[in-house]
């Protein structure tokens, strides 16, 4: 059809527009948009949920999503995902922590990472490069994608440069 959006809502925030999907009852997928892209309203209740909880973290990192997820993604993905989502605000863990923790490869991790469907709320921001390095982000290495990172690892109160693991 032309005219209708792919998302449910679309959310401006300070470094983007985050176009959220959603179906069955749960968000499906958050992509980060142009800071160009147009606001959309809500079209049903669990995008209206998503966008109230988003701008609650971006006005409080602390606060802790409850938003039912339903990602798409093979089973090694998933329990990276998982995985994700069990980094504590305002800490990190590098590709070859998670890889130790998930018996796996730090490429693999950061494959899984790019290919995470839910930004933002499964928090693969928190994974960073081995020896403070900010690693990739979206498929980048560099540009807008790390300024992204960059900003929500700060909102969260990460200290670059010093590590906060829990190792």
């Amino acid at each position: 059809m032309v005219g209708t959006s792919p998302y449910s809502a679309k959310l401006k925030a300070p470094f983007a527009v985050l176009g959220i999907r959603t179906g069955a009852g749960a968000v499906t997928g958050i992509e980060y948009l142009a800071a160009s892209e147009r606001a959309q309203a809500p079209t049903d209740a669990i995008a209206e949920r998503a966008c109230r909880q988003l701008e609650r973290y971006l006005a409080d990192s602390q606060f802790r999503f409850t938003v039912p997820l339903a990602p798409k993604g093979t089973p090694f993905r998933r329990r990276v995902w998982d995985a994700l989502t069990t980094i504590p605000i305002g800490e990190s863990r590098t590709y070859g922590e998670m890889a130790r923790k998930l018996a796996t490869a730090p490429r693999a991790i950061g494959g899984a990472c790019g290919a995470n469907p839910i930004a933002l709320v499964i928090p693969c921001h928190r994974v960073v490069g081995s020896q403070g390095s900010l690693g990739g982000f979206m498929g980048a290495t560099e540009g807008e994608p790390i300024s992204i990172k960059r900003w929500l690892l700060r909102h969260e109160g990460y200290r670059f440069g010093k590590w906060q693991t829990s190792e």
